[in-house]
């Protein structure tokens, strides 16, 4: 059975940092592109940050320079860490795999952003 849980959202003040921990489990993560996305309150859902198998990795414009994605292969777990958190930061982050037509997401866990 495939799963994505992630951990690690919350409440933090502008400027704060937090680091978001997604762990699957059920398919051969090496083999799988992740990436982070988000949506946020009135929002359509878009890609914030994408690590491929060979670790080449993209960011959204937005968060070039504050956000950095990782994978760690050993333990099947991707992570962002976010830093400089804005306001507009505030949104529902999920983690997907991805390879070739497979698709899995997580369920997602909240960041607010908010003094």
């Amino acid at each position: 059975q495939v799963q994505l849980v992630e951990s690690g959202g919350g409440l933090v003040q502008p400027g704060g940092s937090l680091t978001l921990s997604c762990a699957t489990s059920g398919f051969t993560f090496n083999r799988y592109t992740m990436s982070w996305y988000r949506q946020g309150p009135g929002k359509e859902r878009e890609l914030v940050a994408i690590i491929t198998t060979s670790g080449s990795i993209n960011y959204a414009d937005s968060v070039k320079g504050r956000f950095t994605i990782s994978r760690d292969n050993t333990k099947n777990t991707v992570y962002l860490q976010m830093n400089s958190l804005k306001p507009e930061d505030t949104a529902v982050y999920y983690c997907k795999a991805s390879r070739l037509s497979h698709a899995y997401w997580g369920q997602g866990t909240q960041v607010t952003v908010s003094s």
